[in-house]
């Protein structure tokens, strides 16, 4: 028996991909019913939900970032001071920009446990564990920095009021942190300090005593006048050791040995201890006579011994005066960084409460729901012609 096959119509064509453009139109037309009643559907549900949903606010701050350093904030006080300024070789050492610094406490822990307790958000988020609420906080936080510097911060949140606040007190929290940092360092700073130039004007009154008594004792001994441009010379240098010493110290607080600035104070000390040696010693004296040597000697073997001890110690009182001096200049110097701390942050706008929701937003909603209907509808008008080719192709293969 002969098997008679028809030939197939045109709907096998579209199993095939053989359809034109005529064609799929044709078949959009046939199923125009399916593809509305889709799209009607589609559009009323994300009506639904649009209107169910809770409505989302947003509120941004947004602040300027302080201008960069170039050097930390004890370093650039001191840069100014007279002694540092013979250091030719010392210079600021770069920090991290102050841009990367704001935005790594923005997103910090501590910022967002700060919040937390502000705001009560782990009752509010309803969170069990406070890791939860953090990451659910950094998520309805976005912080963000334009190319111009200016950096902002949304937040998020179905209560209007509750975001601009939140928004703004992650500034004032940002201001406070940032403040307690560097007064905190600075205050150290000071603290040291002040401390050191009570010893030193303690120091300076003993010695002050210690030249009137011997003048009491033994009557005015007048110096020479090189004698005296020696004492006065090797003194200075003596004082800025000293300074120099106590910077140091001050330095090792927050920094290392190797750092280039503590290797720059120290080779300077050196070099001034030579220049001393030489100027209390002479060229003449054994390096091995050190164990004889008196402190702060000057090499004046012609002067008679009560001149010699009277010199001794009008020095001792020059070299106090001088370190009392550089240590005023540096506390005065480290109170005016601290006084200049604050403010940090500079607030370019604050959040304000938002009149309407961010999301979600109906007119957007329906249109994406539309066109996306609209997709689906001849998806399945083409998914049903499909098939039904299919039918027909097996029957006719029968």
């Amino acid at each position: 028996m002969t098997d008679q096959r028809r030939p197939a119509s045109p709907a096998p064509r579209i199993a095939e991909g053989e359809i034109n453009v005529a064609e799929y139109l044709a078949v959009m037309w046939r199923h125009r019913t399916l593809i509305l009643a889709t799209c009607v559907a589609v559009i009323l549900a994300t009506a639904v939900v649009t209107f169910v949903s809770p409505k989302i606010y947003d509120s941004t701050a947004s602040l300027l970032v302080p201008k960069e350093n170039t050097g930390s904030g004890f370093l650039a006080g001191m840069q100014a001071s007279a002694m540092l300024q013979q250091f030719s070789g010392l210079t600021g050492t770069s920090v991290t920009p102050n841009r990367d610094m704001l935005m790594s406490i923005l997103k910090s822990r501590t910022m967002a446990q700060a919040l937390i307790e502000r705001f009560n958000l782990q009752q509010r988020f309803r969170k069990r564990y406070v890791d939860d609420t953090i990451r659910q906080l950094q998520g309805s936080s976005v912080i963000s920095v334009s190319k111009e510097g200016v950096i902002s911060i949304r937040v998020e949140d179905t209560d209007a009021q509750l975001a601009a606040q939140m928004a703004n007190y992650y500034v004032e929290q940002l201001d406070r942190i940032v403040s307690q940092l560097d007064v905190g360092e600075a205050g150290q700073r000071r603290t040291f300090l002040t401390a050191r130039l009570a010893h030193a004007k303690v120091d300076l009154d003993a010695a002050e005593q210690s030249l009137r008594r011997f003048q009491e004792a033994n009557r005015a001994v007048a110096l020479q006048e090189q004698t005296r441009g020696a004492i006065e010379a090797a003194a200075r240098i003596k004082g800025e050791i000293v300074a120099s010493e106590v910077q140091i110290q001050v330095m090792r607080n927050f920094a290392t040995d190797a750092n280039p600035e503590v290797v720059a104070l120290k080779r300077r000390v050196d070099e001034m201890k030579r220049q001393l040696a030489q100027m209390q010693y002479g060229d003449g004296m054994p390096a091995s006579a050190g164990a004889d040597r008196r402190d702060y000697g000057v090499a004046l073997p012609k002067v008679p011994e009560i001149a010699l001890e009277f010199a001794r110690l009008t020095r001792d009182v020059k070299i106090q005066e001088t370190v009392v001096g550089l240590l005023t200049q540096q506390l005065e110097q480290t109170k005016i960084a601290e006084a200049n701390t604050l403010p940090v942050v500079r607030v370019l706008d604050r959040a304000t409460v938002a009149e309407r929701p961010s999301r979600p937003r109906l007119s957007l909603n329906l249109a994406v729901a539309g066109v996306g209907s609209l997709l689906l509808g001849a998806i399945l008008a083409f998914a049903i012609e499909y098939v039904k080719g299919l039918r027909r192709v097996l029957v006719l293969d029968r």
